[in-house]
């Protein structure tokens, strides 16, 4: 029996598919995707198998070490801010960082949590961001998800009209889309080497509980990333920041430049302390690119 379900990867393998999400591995036993999945790489060795596995932190890490590439986790259901930094932060440090890829999804094609249902438009795109920068792997549900599609199912923690029972059409160029933004964070993904790895994440203080911030920044912090996030989807939140300059490679009278990629706004400021207001039907969220003030042979000012 092994042997017949591990010749099911090697048939999509063979006909060019290099990427499966298992569906609950942790039903499964343990030594068999250490075996199986050991065996499929061998010989396709490009192959990611992402584990689908909302269980126990244990049982979701052992499934991390005998060979899934990534994983689901439990950020669909972590929406305060303590809850958000504890669990990022736990993600980004060793001894989990060693061995566990996580893969943060704002749904799934089985899930769609309350927060979303509630929230409007804005916890759409909230939640997209926080995927998109927090970690370093993330993923929505498809075209329901760009167009914000949100009536549940009834008792049951899912969307009512779900492709799992019926053939979609899809209106993609509707104006309510989520197309442009999805596009701008990809494109900043690929931009910015700060947002591909998890270990340099850092929170930054706020003096608001609806407001959180955080930074990401290559080892030579020649790419850094800053990240602020309101996240309450129905309310106009302010905060004052008070950032660690330091992990942002930047001195305590040092001035500096703020671009923000999805509005394209640009801010400059000088010290720790940094005021931020944030509209949820505008931009619930600020993608900041740090910029360090420098002085040209000229005496020039211009941002790096």
């Amino acid at each position: 029996m092994w042997a017949a379900l591990r010749d099911v990867f090697v048939f999509w393998c063979e006909h060019g598919v290099r990427v499966f999400r298992v569906d609950n591995p942790h039903t499964k036993p343990i030594r068999f995707w250490q075996w199986c999945l050991a065996d499929v790489q061998a010989r396709y060795p490009d192959t990611i198998f992402l584990s689908e596995a909302f269980t126990r932190p244990k049982l979701m890490y052992a499934l991390a070490k005998v060979g899934f590439s990534q994983s689901y986790t439990y950020f669909t259901w972590r929406t305060s801010k303590p809850e958000l930094e504890a669990y990022a932060s736990e993600l980004a440090r060793s001894p989990v960082a060693e061995f566990f890829r996580p893969n943060f999804w704002p749904t799934t094609p089985d899930i769609f949590p309350e927060h979303l249902a509630n929230g409007g438009r804005p916890a759409f795109v909230q939640r997209v961001v926080l995927a998109a920068t927090l970690a370093s792997n993330y993923g929505i549900y498809g075209p329901s998800y760009e167009l914000c599609e949100r009536e549940p199912r009834p008792g049951v923690e899912e969307l009512a009209r779900n492709e799992k029972y019926q053939i979609r059409a899809w209106e993609l160029d509707r104006p309510d889309s989520l197309r442009h933004v999805l596009a701008r964070l990809n494109r900043t993904r690929r931009a910015h080497p700060a947002l591909r790895g998890n270990r340099t994440l850092r929170f930054h203080a706020t003096d608001n509980e609806f407001v959180i911030c955080y930074s990401k920044h290559t080892p030579d912090l020649a790419d850094v990333v800053l990240v602020v996030v309101n996240l309450d989807p129905h309310h106009v939140h302010r905060a004052w920041l008070t950032l660690d300059l330091a992990v942002l490679g930047i001195a305590a009278d040092e001035g500096f430049q703020v671009h923000d990629v999805l509005s394209d706004a640009r801010y400059t400021w000088r010290g720790a302390r940094c005021f931020v207001e944030l509209v949820p039907e505008r931009s619930p969220a600020h993608v900041f690119e740090v910029h360090r003030y420098v002085r040209s042979e000229n005496q020039f000012e211009y941002f790096l």
